[in-house]
């Protein structure tokens, strides 16, 4: 996992990070605060070398200063039997439970020991202490650096710090407990965010699918509350930030396969439920408001929509078309006051693959890229059945829908696959219900919050049929 990985789990997954942080340091602050609290107090004393008296001078003074010399052997001394023993007696308690009370350190290149005693009473710390202290003076100066027949020992241990009572407790600290307790709390979060994200086989968003795979995202729709209800977008809600995000759709649109013959694209979607009907029927829309001729084809002959977002009859249609038994003229319905006309699926057929693969089908698609700027076929999702391909290959394309938080990223990769199959274009992907926080504006691709739009829901416009 580089920088650049733990950057976007953290991005991604900060609010679970936050949590374990706080969490974590709270969890260490109660640990804390259940554990007896400890006390530690410490005296220091000074070692001097008293050469005159000394009869082996010379060989203390090679390598260095004798007293330091003294000091490094004296740290191993402190906690031995014969410093704790008598001092265990007097206390009453084991040696070894005192030398897990008792410590001794000294500062590099110096001639200081610092002998430390840790207890729950702090004044029985402070005892301990000065204990140790003062029977390790005795050790030292009367049985460990006193030469054979004199009265005077070779080293003299000077007190300058006596032990005192400590006034707060030395540990549990609760911020150094609240410290760990957060930094442990943040990495468990980020190893959980890392694993979310591993498992998590779903598209996160656009940047999601520019990072792995390589038709380039046309279009990002923010998440509509109320979509189910009113999935004409551009006529219930004019202004909100999702109708924008169709409008920067369609100028997208313009610039896709420039320059064709005919401008006739396919919409589909790995599975269902993904928003394709919602796409196309509302990009539809915005490309008439600009007043391009747009011709919506509902090819969708299994679980038809068309129809009922844009609240026209739909009991015939483009399979009446394709058996011969309607003109297109008789069922193509024209919708609202620019060039949006309507052709519905009509009844559904037992045979649908076989329809809209067809030479009809194929004529009926040349015929509309004829007459209209932009031709646009809902089509059934690509992984259950192969409509969409069968479309995309009598058109310039296929435009794909896939849901943020929703569309797995297998699915998609299986889909694309499957137009590289059959040599069917993939133009573009458009990303629905994205969730991101980064559009305040209420321009691209944002979280359309408001429960009640800027605009009054708009009727729809009373369909008319093609004379």
């Amino acid at each position: 996992m580089n920088a650049s990985t733990i950057g976007d789990v953290a991005k991604k997954n900060w609010l679970l990070l936050v949590a374990s942080l706080v969490l974590g340091a709270f969890a260490g602050v109660g640990l804390a605060a259940l554990q007896p609290p400890l006390y530690t107090s410490s005296t220091q004393v000074y070692v001097s070398v008293d050469l005159t008296v000394t009869q082996s001078a010379n060989d203390l003074l090679q390598g260095g200063n004798a007293a330091e010399q003294r000091v490094r052997s004296y740290l191993d001394l402190v906690t031995k039997s014969t410093v704790l023993e008598p001092v265990a007696e007097r206390l009453g308690v084991t040696r070894r439970s005192l030398a897990t009370q008792v410590s001794a350190s000294s500062p590099s290149r110096s001639v200081l020991i610092d002998i430390t005693a840790t207890d729950p009473d702090p004044t029985r710390a402070r005892d301990i202490a000065n204990a140790v202290r003062e029977r390790f003076q005795d050790v030292v100066e009367d049985e460990i650096e006193r030469p054979a027949g004199s009265d005077a020992s070779s080293v003299t241990l000077l007190v300058t710090e006596p032990a005192e009572t400590p006034a707060t407790r030395s540990s549990p600290s609760l911020r150094t407990n609240a410290v760990i307790g957060g930094l442990l709390g943040l990495l468990l979060g980020l190893g959980a965010s890392a694993t979310r994200m591993i498992f998590d086989t779903r598209i996160d968003g656009a940047s999601d699918i520019e990072s792995s795979f390589s038709p380039p995202v046309v279009g990002s729709v923010p998440f509509v509350r109320d979509a189910a209800d009113h999935p004409l977008i551009v006529q219930h809600a004019n202004r909100g930030r999702a109708a924008e995000a169709f409008r920067t759709l369609r100028a997208n649109l313009r610039f896709l396969d420039n320059g064709a013959s005919k401008r006739a694209f396919v919409v589909s979607s790995a599975q269902q439920s993904e928003g394709k009907s919602t796409t196309v029927t509302n990009l539809a829309v915005v490309l008439a408001e600009t007043g391009a001729r747009v011709a919506l084809v509902d090819g969708d002959l299994r679980r038809p929509r068309v129809a009922d977002i844009m609240g026209l009859e739909g009991a015939v249609g483009l399979t009446d078309v394709l058996i011969g038994r309607f003109e297109l003229d008789d069922v193509l319905q024209r919708w609202g006051t620019h060039g949006l006309s309507v052709l519905p699926a009509g009844s559904v057929p037992p045979n649908p693959s076989e329809l809209l693969g067809s030479a009809q089908m194929q004529l009926l698609v040349e015929s509309l890229a004829s007459r209209f700027d932009y031709v646009l076929i809902d089509a059934p999702p690509v992984l259950p059945v192969a409509d969409a391909t069968l479309l995309g290959a009598i058109t310039n394309g296929v435009l794909m829908v896939a849901a943020a938080k929703k569309s797995k990223r297998a699915e998609l990769a299986a889909a694309l696959r499957a137009f590289d199959i059959a040599d069917v274009r993939c133009l573009g992907v458009v990303v629905t219900m994205t969730r991101s926080k980064s559009t305040t504006d209420g321009y691209g691709s944002g979280y359309y919050r408001e429960g009640v739009h800027d605009d009054q829901p708009a009727a729809s416009p009373a369909p008319r049929l093609l004379a």
